[in-house]
């Protein structure tokens, strides 16, 4: 297999200062997950690492949320964490326990204010504060332009959002939008032992809504509207929805204290035939949110782990990314949920109903094994499930 000659430079000498071994597009949280894997490892001390962002990065614009094992890296800035969770609809209703996982949240403020401090301390690492304009490559180099300047590297690492998903139609895309509230409410209407992950009881109008709520104390929680759909709504129509499912619980006057809101795609769309030998998509860019669920911190963690042994290869970046068993199973289950998206409730009903949380868990951490593929697809309808295996074969 053809090999990346490695690019290590000597910058004083060449009295370059455009040039980096890597570059990284983007300073959400795939692009600062891998600044800090790579400064973190010292096979890359010598490595020359830019991280081009044109946002500050100060403000408390999303909840990032996830389960593991135990104690993690994490928990130091984590906001709250569960044991226990709640499926509620009209067809199963069950409340569980998650051991051996912990269920974990994480403000996006805490988040960005953690790796802005670990980075400060990287004498090898540089935060570039310009707006990308657009990325080419060749063979050697990719080359950012920004409004400012044009930096090149062997490796460059792209988030920067492509759209190029939204104007095919050979796939379907779904999106997981929501907006959702934090709200201190009158009377105490929450559970903080118990997160609820999926509550269908609000009307579907013909789509796939839940809402999904993070408990942090017994009159204060996250109250998150969401949908898996093929468009978004008005702001008011997420609002309203909110607004009602608090007064059918009797919250009583409540105050909203912070708000978010989000649009994540959730297709089988093969974002990778983007890259280039010295360009790699990364995150919700690169195809790394878990398509038929819209989870991407977890899926991009460990897409992370697998990228830098990786680089050690020295191996192009566009022969990186591999298409596994659970990309078909996304395929499939969001081929089924785009047809039929009014029977978005069934379908995850049927999951929770006949399989343990845990299966499931694993099954969205891309960790269970075959059999236990088996075991979860047969919750599912058989006849749809044939029909879009029939039609996404060839696709795979």
């Amino acid at each position: 297999m053809r090999k990346v000659k490695k690019q290590m430079f000597n910058f004083e000498n060449m009295g370059e200062k455009n040039l980096y071994d890597v570059i990284i597009c983007g300073g959400g949280i795939t692009g600062l997950l891998l600044a800090k894997k790579l400064t973190d490892d010292n096979y890359f001390k010598n490595h020359k690492i830019a991280l081009i962002e044109k946002e500050d990065k100060n403000k408390n614009d999303r909840t990032i949320s996830f389960w593991e094992e135990g104690k993690g890296e994490w928990d130091n800035i984590i906001c709250g964490s569960w044991n226990n969770a709640i499926f509620i609809s009209d067809e199963y209703e069950s409340s569980f326990e998650l051991s051996p996982y912990t269920y974990k949240t994480i403000r996006g403020i805490d988040f960005y204010n953690y790796f802005k401090k670990k980075l400060d301390d990287k004498s090898n690492f540089k935060l570039i504060k310009e707006n990308i304009i657009k990325i080419k490559s060749d063979n050697r180099f990719s080359y950012v332009k920004t409004t400012n300047k044009e930096y090149s590297a062997a490796r460059v690492f792209s988030s920067i959002p492509n759209l190029e998903y939204k104007r095919q139609t050979s796939i379907p895309v779904l999106q997981q939008h929501f907006i959702g509230w934090f709200v201190k409410t009158q009377n105490s209407i929450f559970n903080p032992k118990e997160l609820i992950f999926m509550d269908f009881s609000v009307p579907q109008q013909g789509n796939t809504r839940f809402m999904y709520i993070l408990p942090f104390e017994k009159n204060f929680a996250l109250v998150e509207y969401t949908l898996f759909s093929k468009k978004t709504l008005k702001k008011n129509e997420y609002e309203y929805n909110i607004k009602k499912y608090l007064e059918d619980k009797n919250a009583g006057k409540f105050n909203i204290i912070e708000k978010e809101s989000g649009s994540i795609p959730m297709t089988g769309y093969n974002f990778s035939k983007h890259n280039k030998s010295t360009l790699l998509h990364i995150g919700t860019s690169g195809g790394w949110t878990k398509a038929s669920t819209g989870f991407t911190f977890k899926k991009s963690i460990n897409k992370i782990e697998n990228l830098i042994l990786y680089l050690k290869t020295e191996k192009p970046l566009d022969k990186f990314e591999n298409k596994t068993k659970f990309d078909f199973y996304d395929l499939l289950f969001l081929d089924v949920l785009y047809h039929h998206n009014e029977k978005g409730k069934s379908l995850f009903s049927g999951m929770f109903k006949k399989n343990k949380p845990q299966r499931i868990f694993r099954f969205l951490d891309e960790k269970s094994s075959f059999s236990e593929d088996v075991l979860l697809m047969l919750s599912f309808p058989i006849g749809k499930f044939v029909k879009a295996l029939i039609k996404n074969f060839s696709i795979s």
